[in-house]
């Protein structure tokens, strides 16, 4: 027994030995048993399954699952686990409950401050007490009755237990104001990423609208650019039409060299005029083409 009570309480117990009684076996005899139990209520466990094989010696109800409903009706309902002691609803005990001298109110809606300050001269007091009886010389071997830095030490101690007693009650008040403090940095954290996310919304929406003005540059320049195409490809034709009946003109004619300088310089000219002027143009070259045809009979 002593040994399982140690495996019990090892950091790291191995399973409980009776693991091994829930076979598939065992739970359908529990099954079975749990059946005919209303019929037979005083009879004993082989009486009952004596038609069934390999029946246990130890009783089958150990299999059964706990109670919870049976643990909850208690008042102070808890449970064992690893040779531990656990209570259902979570309860730090006090000094007094666990045996200590509580000097400060048990309540804790009673102000503690006037009580821990007085331990806390208390403490100091003894402590110099304690230095003062330490410095004493020793009691001789006659000596009945303890050492006076015995009782400062004692006292000391009931006073530290005191202290961290009152210390492990505002555990929860510490853990509330930790939360509290938590939860402000998670909001202060999220205005600071959504303060970044709308400059840096500001930023994009900057450099869209320096691509739409530059997009509109191009685009502009493009239609003038394309413009200026659609005037020369105009002009083309005209000059193309002037050579094409200057030469006509020099061949019919055999207008000599000179004539035919005088009349491509003419005609150039003609067509820089016409260029862009519809009919003027061609009139001025018919005139000089006249003149140089009259020139050549001549």
């Amino acid at each position: 027994m002593d040994e399982e009570d140690g495996e019990l309480r090892n950091p790291f117990p191995s399973p409980p030995s009776h693991y091994t009684k829930y076979t598939t076996h065992n739970l359908a005899l529990l099954a079975l048993y749990n059946q005919r139990v209303p019929d037979h209520p005083n009879s004993l466990q082989h009486q009952i399954l004596s038609d069934q094989t390999d029946v246990p010696e130890w009783p089958l109800t150990q299999l059964e699952k706990p109670r919870i409903d049976w643990i909850l009706e208690e008042p102070d309902a808890y449970y064992d686990v690893f040779g531990d002691r656990w209570f259902v609803k979570d309860k730090i005990p006090s000094l007094a409950e666990l045996g200590g001298n509580q000097l400060y109110p048990e309540d804790p809606c009673v102000d503690r401050r006037p009580a821990l300050l007085s331990i806390l001269r208390s403490l100091l007091v003894t402590y110099s007490s304690l230095t003062s009886s330490v410095l004493a010389p020793p009691p001789t071997m006659s000596a009945t009755e303890p050492p006076e830095w015995q009782g400062h030490v004692e006292w000391i101690t009931v006073l530290g237990q005191n202290l961290m007693a009152a210390a492990n009650d505002l555990r929860p008040v510490q853990a509330r104001g930790n939360l509290e403090l938590m939860m402000r940095r998670q909001l202060d954290l999220r205005k600071e990423e959504t303060k970044t996310l709308y400059s840096k919304c500001d930023v994009l929406e900057a450099k869209l609208k320096e691509l739409r003005a530059s997009a509109l540059l191009v685009s502009s320049f493009s239609a003038t650019r394309d413009a200026a195409t659609d005037q020369v490809m105009t002009d083309v034709p005209a000059i193309v039409c002037s050579v094409h009946l200057s030469i006509f003109w020099i061949t019919t004619y055999n207008l000599p060299a000179v004539g035919r300088i005088g009349y491509s310089s003419g005609l150039c000219r003609c067509t820089q005029v016409g260029r862009g002027r519809g009919i003027g143009g061609y009139s001025v070259l018919a005139r000089l083409i006249l003149q140089l045809k009259a020139d050549a009979n001549v």
